[in-house]
């Protein structure tokens, strides 16, 4: 498959394809380059001008500038099992068990840049939890026109104890500083991802591996233009948005993160998500 990584870093945009081409873009606005039409073909021809296999080394950041995050939850079976075990004390279950059979899908607002970390960026876990997870997640870019673009990696950070205790705690479970990891660069493709693309993540502590899962993108139950509809059905994103589409690898209690955790997740050609909990 022919695809092109594009990173952020405080110097610039850099391209890099599937051979080990990369070019540098020193003058380009990260809005403005991330949502042209034809991004591929323009990255391509960027990197048959002006690429080189012998670049320079940089430090990535998160993939973002002005773009929202949102996410979509209860889009696999492992993840409607897990929210409905999670709330069945407060009669919750039934709403996850609900909205996985249901037209409408479950959406909500993630973050933005300031919510966000990259790769090697500090993700955290809320002072007022004592029960938190990540979830990692193929994301999808959708550009200003409404169109899926490109796709990144994501790490919903959740705390599971308060999302439980309520439905209606689910923002104050998933929205706060620090609570999305994303990276490290935005994929295009010539071609959307292969049903068969795998997600992997492992959590090592003190140099130990404490959890380790895999799953793969064609055991979501809803499509990602489906996703993409509904978010957009009425929302306008002048310059594109992120859209996590949801995991079914959820570590079972009582595991979850401490403080010194190192997250890995890993979804190929897109590359490795590595965050820190703080």
């Amino acid at each position: 498959m022919n695809y092109i990584q594009i990173f952020l870093s405080e110097s610039g945009i850099h391209l890099r394809d599937q051979t080990g081409k990369q070019a540098n873009l020193s003058n380009q606005n990260w809005d403005v380059f991330i949502n042209q039409t034809n991004l591929f073909q323009t990255c391509q021809g960027i990197l048959e001008s002006q690429g080189s296999t012998d670049a320079a080394p940089f430090k990535a950041l998160a993939p973002i500038d002005h773009q929202e995050i949102w996410a979509a939850g209860v889009t696999y079976l492992r993840s409607k099992v897990a929210r409905m075990e999670e709330s069945k004390e407060s009669g919750g279950d039934t709403f996850y068990d609900k909205v996985y059979s249901a037209e409408r899908p479950e959406i909500f607002y993630k973050g933005n840049k300031l919510r966000s970390v990259g790769p090697g960026g500090h993700v955290r876990i809320r002072k007022d939890s004592q029960w938190n997870v990540p979830e990692p997640e193929l994301t999808l870019f959708i550009n200003s026109a409404g169109v899926l673009a490109g796709y990144s990696i994501g790490n919903d950070m959740s705390s599971r104890d308060i999302e439980g205790e309520n439905p209606l705690y689910l923002p104050q479970a998933k929205v706060y500083d620090g609570a999305a990891g994303l990276g490290p660069c935005l994929l295009i493709t010539e071609k959307p991802l292969d049903p068969s693309t795998e997600i992997a993540i492992w959590i090592k502590r003190g140099g130990q591996q404490v959890f380790e899962g895999s799953t793969h993108i064609s055991q979501m139950k809803r499509s990602h233009q489906e996703l993409v509809d509904y978010l957009t059905m009425e929302l306008s994103f002048p310059v594109g948005a992120y859209l996590m589409t949801g995991t079914c690898i959820v570590p079972d209690p009582p595991f979850t993160l401490q403080s010194g955790d190192h997250i890995f997740i890993q979804i190929e050609p897109i590359g490795i998500l590595e965050n820190i909990v703080q």
